[in-house]
């Protein structure tokens, strides 16, 4: 279930399965507000970082079977969290569609490119070492953004240069796919089509 604001860039998102009940709600003009609870704690970490360097207002609350894994829980926040961009831009605003950056942590840095390009699809380069890093798996790094990407249309590309610590790799992936999130989104003075083939999909 879903539900998007007329005029602003807002969204309310839900989603029920036998193993997980995930709600976001998102303001992408915001950037003032993070409460983040999953269940999983660096998991919440990870997400807040991405919301205030996306300056994103966000509500996110899930409740999964976090004693079987954490996989169900981090993927459906992937897919809600998705949806919710996905809504909170359909509007007649223009944005800049593309965002990049290159983001370091200490000695790791990510560079990030992604494109609001109606195809769903994640390539990444990221060269985790713990199966774990607090209550996460790092396989689930992977897993939240394939899912985010699969659902907000988003073509994203993340690729680690240098890293030595696994903590500071996820964080890098978190804050620059945020900045990019920015990037692309900030609404722009154009008229027409957002592609030269007339549409996005």
């Amino acid at each position: 279930m879903s539900k998007a604001g007329k005029g602003i860039r807002y969204a309310e998102v839900e989603r029920e399965t036998t193993e997980t009940r995930v709600r976001v709600v998102l303001d992408l003009d915001g950037g003032t507000r993070q409460d983040v609870n999953t269940g999983i704690h660096f998991f919440d970490h990870m997400l807040t970082l991405l919301a205030f360097h996306g300056r994103i207002d966000i509500g996110v609350s899930a409740e999964g079977d976090v004693h079987v894994d954490d996989h169900h829980t981090v993927e459906d926040v992937g897919i809600v969290l998705g949806k919710a961009l996905k809504d909170a831009l359909k509007g007649d605003e223009p944005i800049a569609r593309y965002g990049d950056n290159s983001t370091p942590m200490d000695e790791t840095l990510v560079l990030c490119s992604l494109d609001f390009s109606g195809r769903g699809r994640f390539l990444k380069d990221l060269p985790f070492k713990r199966e774990k890093i607090g209550d996460m798996s790092t396989e689930c790094v992977t897993e939240f953004f394939h899912a985010l990407a699969q659902n907000a249309g988003l073509t994203l590309h993340l690729r680690c240069l240098t890293s030595e610590n696994d903590h500071h790799l996820a964080e890098a992936c978190f804050k620059a796919v945020g900045r990019a999130i920015f990037s692309a989104t900030r609404t722009i003075d154009r008229r027409g089509a957002p592609s030269t083939k007339g549409v996005i999909d």
